[in-house]
């Protein structure tokens, strides 16, 4: 087995069955080789999505050597669900995703394709997805994922009159009883702020986090052309080829301060110690080391998204003002970041009653 490290900055990973072989010209090669199978050759370039996927393909047998010894792919049979994915993968539709929502979706259709991928997609029932669903109840935001990422693929086959009807459309989400990242006390990030002074890049990282609302993919990319007359103003990364969302955001004091306070780079503020713009899963990692150094294991870039929008919940924002800064486009999200801020202060506003009407 052999540990990769992947190129987009998550870390290492380790492959089964995996083996290096150096020749007479000192050239590395990757095999796969699973007990009873020939050795397959991996040729794309280590860590790396496309490296992954030749892996995935080499373990399901979709890998042949030819008389050359370079893998081959076997074609998928038309009528299949692989066969509809690798539709759906050269579609418009999945072209127009942002390159992260790609990778993920390819990965659980890939997933689910080891199993049923041979199997001809126009005679599978809800009942054949729901079973597929329940065998990850124990994480039920994977069963989501699974649920969502074939109701695509049917919605696209229906479009392209590929299929008569959406199987997965019929498959219920999955309650989950788990609130997600957990949303940072002011507590905690006094604890970070106490650990990481003004001037620090994870300090400024906080403040970006804090006083914007965005996910890490947005915070990364922000820089100094974003600001005009003490407002920020871009459009999120997430569903940008889609459904692009573009904000307007004042500049709080308090990030204007630690912005003027610290070095950072010339196109984005957060930089790695080359001095290249993050990778949004590369400043997850290393902000999550900044969390460690400061005794909050269990706190997130995420999670400061959540605080932000419950702050602004306990303040007396409404909930389109609330999504005014984050984004959002329908309430559901925002609902469940501020549900207990919410309650804090409908609590107050009821207890303070008590005082009412007094002679």
């Amino acid at each position: 087995m052999v540990a990769f490290r992947m190129k987009d900055g998550t870390g290492k990973i380790e492959l089964r069955y995996t083996y290096e072989d150096t020749d007479r010209h000192g050239n590395v090669r990757i095999y796969v080789r699973r007990p009873g199978m020939k050795k397959v050759r991996l040729r794309k370039t280590p860590g790396t999505p496309e490296f992954l996927e030749e892996y995935r393909d080499a373990l399901a047998g979709r890998l042949n050597l030819s008389s050359d010894k370079r893998p081959v792919r076997v074609p998928a049979g038309k009528g299949t669900l692989r066969w509809l994915s690798e539709q759906y993968y050269r579609s418009a539709e999945y072209k127009r995703l942002d390159p992260r929502t790609q990778h993920v979706r390819k990965l659980i259709l890939d997933g689910i394709c080891k199993r049923d991928g041979d199997k001809p997609y126009a005679l599978m029932e809800p009942r054949h997805l729901r079973k597929r669903r329940d065998e990850k109840a124990e994480t039920p935001e994977a069963a989501n994922g699974l649920v969502k990422a074939l109701r695509q693929v049917f919605a696209f086959a229906l479009e392209n009159d590929l299929a008569q009807r959406n199987p997965a459309k019929d498959v219920p989400y999955l309650k989950s009883g788990s609130e997600g990242f957990h949303s940072w006390s002011i507590e905690e990030v006094r604890q970070f702020e106490e650990r990481h002074p003004v001037g620090s890049k994870a300090r400024l990282a906080l403040a970006l986090l804090l006083y914007t609302g965005q996910r890490r993919s947005d915070v990364v990319a922000l820089g100094r052309q974003h600001i005009r007359d003490g407002w920020f103003t871009f459009t999120q990364v997430k569903n940008r080829n889609r459904k692009p969302v573009t904000l307007s955001i004042p500049v709080r004091p308090e990030l204007k301060a630690i912005i003027d306070a610290t070095p950072s780079g010339n196109l984005t503020y957060l930089v790695t110690a080359f001095g290249k713009p993050f990778t949004a899963n590369g400043f997850g990692n290393w902000f999550r080391e900044r969390c460690d150094e400061a005794g909050l294991s269990h706190c997130s870039a995420h999670g400061l998204r959540k605080a932000a929008a419950a702050r602004l919940a306990e303040l007396g924002a409404s909930e389109s003002e609330i999504m005014a800064v984050t984004g959002h486009t329908t309430s559901k999200e925002i609902v469940r970041y501020t549900r207990g801020a919410r309650q804090k202060v409908l609590a107050a506003n009821a207890m303070a009653r008590f005082g009412e009407n007094k002679d």
